[in-house]
Order: C-alpha cells, then sequence, then structure tokens
C-alpha cells in the first residue's frame, strides 16, 4: 500500500496539463487548454484543461475530475496505479506500507496480467543482455541491426531462451500464477504441461500510451518454415491488437510537437527512425489499419505521413488504409521509398539530414500519390482510367469536410484531365448511395412526400432546488473567501401597513454571508453529496485555513470530486466557441459577486416556502374542512412572506 506522504507529495508535484498533454493534443485557450476528447470521436473540441484549478472537463462525455481521475478513466488505472504512474513520471519515491495477506488477495485480475506482463518484460530484457545465449544469438541480431544499446534500453528489447518452458517455470517459481500466464498468452497450457509462447525469438514489448506493457511481438531467427516469422501475444483483457499501436508511448511527445505522425509497418522501422533523430514514428505490427488506431493518433495530431516500402507489390492493397484515415477527418500524405529500401535500411544507411530531406520532398498529397500510382497501372487503357478516377473520387467522398472534398475534386480534374462536372456527379452519386445504404441500416423505407411526424419527446423538468444547491457550492468554490459589500434589504411596515424596505449595507465575506443566511432559516441540503461538499467547504474557511481548489478537490471522494470538476469547469465551456474572436464579450462574473449571492439566497428561500405551502395544502382534510384552521392562517403568512421575497429579488436583481 502506498503512503499517504508519497500520496501527498504526488498531489503536490504533478500539473494537470502535463500529465493530460502526454495522452491529448492540447492548444492554449485563454488561461485554459482546449483539445479534442480522448473519450468520444469528435472533430471540434470540447474537451478543457484548467492549470489554475488543477482540473479538466470533457463537456462531450460529462467527465470530469485531476490528473488522478483521468488517468482511472482514460487509461483505466486503479486509484494505486494512478498514483504510481505519476510517481515515476515525476521522478518521486514510492514509500510502500506492507500489504497484508487478505489485500494481497484482493488485488484486481487484470492487474495481475499487467504484472505478469511486466515481469516477463524484465526477464527477456534480463535475458539479451545477461545470459549467455542471449548475448550470441539475440544481442548479435540487434547489433547487426544497427541498434545502440541506449536503443535497447529504450524499446526494451528482449530475447526468450529457446527452450520450452525456461520463461514459465521461472515465472511460476517467482510466485506469478499460471493462469494469468496463460491468459497473457505467454505461456501455453495443455493438460499437464506448460511451453513457453515466443521460445527462441528475440522480443519487442508493445507498450501503453502510458507505458504499460499490453503483449509483446517475438521474432524467430531461425529458417523454421513451419514457424511463423513474427508472432504477436493472443487477444487478453489488456491487450487488443485493434486498438495498439507500436511506438506510441515513445513517439505521443514528439507527435504532439511536430504535429504529425510517421506510421509504419514494422517493428524495426520504428526503432530505426528513433535512432536516427526522427521519434514521431508507429508501426500497426503487421496488422491491418483499425479507426480505433487511428483514433488513437487522432488524440494528438490531425496529421499522419504513411511510409511505404519500395516494393510496389501489394501497394494497391495497403493504401486501402488510407480511406480510413480520411474518414476520420485526418490530413494524409504518403511517402515510397526508392526500389529494395524500405524505412528500416534507408534510415540505418543515411545520415539524419538525408533522411529528414527526403520525407519532405517525397511525401505527396494521398490524391496526388494515388493518381500517380493507378495511372501507371491503366497504361493508357480508358477502362482503366475511368476505374483509376473513380478509385480516387471513393476516396475523396470519404473526407467529412466539405472544403476538402471540393478542393480534392478539383485537383482530382486537374491531374486526371477531366471536367469537374463529371467528377462533382460522380460524388453526389455515391454520397447519395452511402446516404441511402446508412438509412436502411437504421430506418424503414419510407414512401414519397410522406409526412413524417416526429413523437414528442418527454421535457425533462429541471430540479430547481439541485440547481439552487449546486449554485451554492459553486459560489463558495469560486468566492468563498472574497469579502463584499451586501445589501440587506429590512422589511418596515408604517401606520396604515404599508410594506416599504429600508437597505442596509453589510461587509462581509462570500462564505460568512452564506452561512449565516441558512443559519438564520435554518435550512439544510437536500443533496447528500452537496451537503457532504458545503460542511467541508465551510470548517475549513471557519478554521482559518487558505481554500485552494486545486489542493480542496484532491482531498474529497471520487464522486465528490467529480462533481466539482464538473461545477468548476461549467463556464470553461463558453471558452470554446471564442466569442472574443466574434467580438462578443462576456461579462466578468467577478464584478456581480455580492448580487449573485444574494439572488440565489432569496431564491432558495422563496423555493423552499414554496414546497411548505403544498405541503400545507396537500395536509389531511375532514369533511371539506382542514383539521386546524391555523393551518389556514399559516398558509397565509407563507404567502406573504412568498410575495415578499418576490419583491426582494425584483429589487436585488
Amino acid at each position: 500500500m502506498i503512503s499517504r506522504s508519497t500520496i501527498d507529495t504526488v498531489f503536490e508535484t504533478a500539473r494537470v496539463e502535463e500529465v493530460i498533454g502526454d495522452f491529448v493534443q492540447l492548444k492554449k485557450s485563454g488561461s485554459n487548454f482546449k483539445g479534442l476528447s480522448p473519450f468520444t470521436d469528435e472533430r471540434s473540441p470540447s474537451f478543457m484543461v484548467s492549470p489554475v484549478k488543477q482540473i479538466w472537463k470533457d463537456f462531450s462525455s460529462g467527465k470530469g475530475g485531476n490528473a488522478i481521475t483521468f488517468l482511472m478513466e482514460h487509461e483505466h488505472f486503479t486509484y494505486p496505479e494512478a498514483i504510481k504512474y505519476l510517481a515515476k513520471k515525476y521522478g518521486i519515491e514510492i514509500e510502500e506500507i506492507e500489504q497484508t495477506d487478505e489485500q494481497k488477495d484482493q488485488a484486481n485480475a487484470r492487474e495481475s496480467l499487467y504484472l505478469v506482463n511486466e515481469y516477463a518484460t524484465q526477464y527477456f530484457h534480463n535475458n539479451l543482455l545477461k545470459t549467455d545465449s542471449g548475448k550470441a544469438i539475440g544481442l548479435s541480431y540487434f547489433k547487426e541491426r544497427g541498434f545502440t544499446q541506449e536503443t535497447i534500453e529504450k524499446f526494451q528489447l528482449g530475447y526468450s531462451i529457446d527452450s520450452w518452458s525456461a520463461f514459465t517455470d521461472q515465472a511460476v517459481k517467482k510466485g506469478y500464477k499460471l493462469e494469468f500466464l496463460e491468459q497473457t498468452g505467454l505461456s501455453i497450457v495443455k493438460q499437464e504441461k506448460q511451453f513457453d509462447r515466443f521460445k527462441g525469438r528475440v522480443m519487442f514489448p508493445i507498450l501503453s500510451m502510458s507505458g504499460r506493457t499490453l503483449g509483446f511481438g517475438g521474432r524467430i531467427l531461425t529458417n523454421d518454415k513451419k514457424a511463423a516469422k513474427y508472432l504477436n501475444s493472443p487477444e487478453s483483457d489488456v491487450y487488443h491488437k485493434s486498438k495498439v499501436l507500436y511506438g506510441i508511448y515513445n513517439a505521443k511527445q514528439s507527435i504532439a510537437k511536430e504535429d504529425n505522425c510517421f506510421l509504419v509497418e514494422g517493428y524495426t522501422d520504428v526503432i530505426q527512425f528513433a535512432q536516427r533523430g526522427i521519434s514521431n514514428v508507429v508501426s500497426s505490427s503487421g496488422t491491418a489499419l483499425t479507426p480505433e488506431q487511428i483514433r488513437l493518433v487522432n488524440r494528438l495530431t490531425q496529421n499522419i505521413t504513411v511510409l511505404f516500402d519500395g516494393d510496389a507489390a501489394g501497394l494497391r492493397a495497403s493504401i486501402r488504409g488510407v480511406d480510413l484515415i480520411l474518414e476520420q477527418g485526418m490530413n494524409v500524405k504518403i511517402c515510397t521509398f526508392p526500389q529494395g529500401e524500405d524505412p528500416d535500411s534507408f534510415a540505418k544507411n543515411n545520415t539524419l539530414d538525408v533522411l529528414q530531406t527526403y520525407l519532405a520532398e517525397n511525401a505527396k498529397d494521398f490524391i496526388s500519390f494515388k493518381a500517380s500510382l493507378l495511372t501507371k497501372e491503366a497504361d493508357n487503357d480508358p477502362i482503366k482510367k475511368a476505374d483509376t478516377i473513380r478509385d480516387m473520387v471513393v476516396s475523396i467522398s470519404k473526407i467529412p469536410d466539405h472544403i476538402k472534398r471540393e478542393v480534392y475534386i478539383k485537383e482530382c480534374a486537374r491531374i486526371m484531365d477531366i471536367s469537374e462536372e463529371v467528377l462533382f456527379n460522380t460524388l453526389a452519386q455515391l454520397l447519395q448511395k452511402d446516404a441511402t445504404q446508412a438509412s436502411k441500416k437504421n430506418l424503414a423505407p419510407q414512401k414519397a412526400f410522406d409526412v413524417i411526424t416526429t413523437e414528442k419527446q418527454a421535457v425533462k423538468k429541471t430540479d430547481e432546488l439541485f440547481e439552487l444547491e449546486r449554485k451554492i457550492i459553486e459560489i463558495l468554490l469560486l468566492y468563498g473567501a472574497l469579502e463584499e459589500d451586501f445589501e440587506d434589504l429590512i422589511l418596515e411596515a408604517n401606520e396604515q401597513g404599508e410594506i416599504s424596505f429600508k437597505p442596509e449595507i453589510s461587509r462581509n465575506k462570500v462564505f460568512e454571508k452564506i452561512y449565516l443566511d441558512l443559519q438564520d432559516d435554518e435550512i439544510e441540503f437536500t443533496n447528500t453529496t452537496f451537503k457532504a461538499i458545503y460542511t467541508e467547504i465551510i470548517t475549513q474557511f471557519n478554521q482559518g485555513k487558505d481554500f485552494q481548489v486545486d489542493i480542496f478537490i484532491n482531498e474529497l471522494e471520487a464522486e465528490q470530486a467529480n462533481l466539482v470538476s464538473d461545477i468548476l469547469m461549467d463556464d470553461e465551456k463558453h471558452a470554446l466557441h471564442d466569442w472574443e474572436r466574434m467580438e462578443i464579450y462576456v461579462k466578468d462574473k467577478n464584478s456581480g459577486v455580492a448580487q449573485i449571492v444574494s439572488e440565489t439566497i432569496l431564491n432558495l428561500r422563496r423555493f423552499l416556502i414554496s414546497l411548505k405551502i403544498k405541503d400545507l395544502i396537500n395536509s389531511p382534510v375532514e369533511n371539506g374542512a382542514y383539521n386546524d384552521r391555523s393551518v389556514l392562517e399559516t398558509v397565509k403568512d407563507y404567502n406573504t412572506l412568498h410575495s415578499i421575497l418576490s419583491e426582494k429579488l425584483r429589487r436585488v436583481v
């Protein structure tokens, strides 16, 4: 168990914008940062990070919190995992408190899979560097590829000894359960026998964006035709090959900084590029590119450059993944290497300057590349040329942005020497076809000119009491320590019974004003979470503590922390629209704090009185008359008070 002092140090050190910046491309927006939601598929930013408050809010999914809750939501970490991740990131030594046997037994099965994978990473890496067979076979192979010691360490490369059960036997001896070794795919269990899946292979650990080992890729070094050249871990609770990109952990910061991601096919392509000095490179690990993998990159940049081998065989099939990238609204360039070269060999045999120059000069826009490739295949055949043009328009139809589609249609018309009108008509037909197919999946056929009536949706009634209590918490969080002049309207009646209000000014801190007014009226929060948060805030203010929101939120339970971050970031969503750029200037709320406090408390009083009146009116009756005539008098008094509060509100506003 992690000590309290370590947890406190992590909270004091970690910066939410730095933590989230490792996973999401953030751009400055006033005093905040904004970016695309990492939890939903969106193209307009609705994700906000506040460095001042040290919290974040995702307006598309409703999630929010601090740095810890982000890691728990995004990486599915447990609380201890998130603390350990941040401690490692910021170089904080973790102080452990001995766990009981019961606590060890309650360890999450998912965490056990991670632990097994992490042990395997260290085991294989140690084999490579410290065993005779590892040095002679595995290390020699990597040295032949030109990998330096620093590169081998950086990518945690390893070697699995060519023995049937060397790894499995050692892992079990170390206390790792066979069931988890089997679930990760590191071991194969058949009845009473256990085998190492990757025996005799050099090992490439596959890491998540946060740096946890999800699975492995293993390359065989013998010429055994019966064995696959590359072998990947099977699917597990922590490893889903369609959602993983090799190298993303080491590349993420460079991708965001360079605002571009190079996509290659193999492990060694990634490693060789990184060693040469180009770090923003990832690989689909030999699997067909998937939308999930593309969205992983989309969190960091909207620009992808796909790198292909110089061998043209199968190139047409490979570029089908380009359409998937276009569907995600991303910008695509394609670069091929000279005949007989691949990214690995080209990076190995050339300097950084030569490599960078080659990529800059030979990376073509996808439409130009596709045109040149398919035109060669057409070979002056009119039918093949027509098919080539249609193929290009199909790719353009995948682009969601209307302006980009039109630009590419014009470029295609220029390159292929065909009228824009024909291409626009073809594009319209494809889009119509896609729309028809989509509608068939979701809707029954409709007759022409039928009037479609939409079923009325029940309007969700606003919970006024919830909103008022929430508003009080918001005021305390934002302005609790401010000192303001409050105008209290004192009720007076003259000899004729006419009611008037006499203003009386008092200077108080906001939290004092709220606390005293609620105490006077004996008002208690009905929402248990709000009540707990209110009590804690008032306690801290009354004790004279220096109330800091970022520290306060870290001390709350998960549900309370999420609610507080939701309240604090609620106004930030307006910053997403960049009103000032459109010469619309929003009034600073700080300029009217006293008025906001008075309005909220008066509205709460009035609402509670309305509830009281309803309760009295709905009280049991007998023979058409109230049991107690005093009830009628009470209702009358409450109605009078309700009118007075309404009058006060009009004067405050």
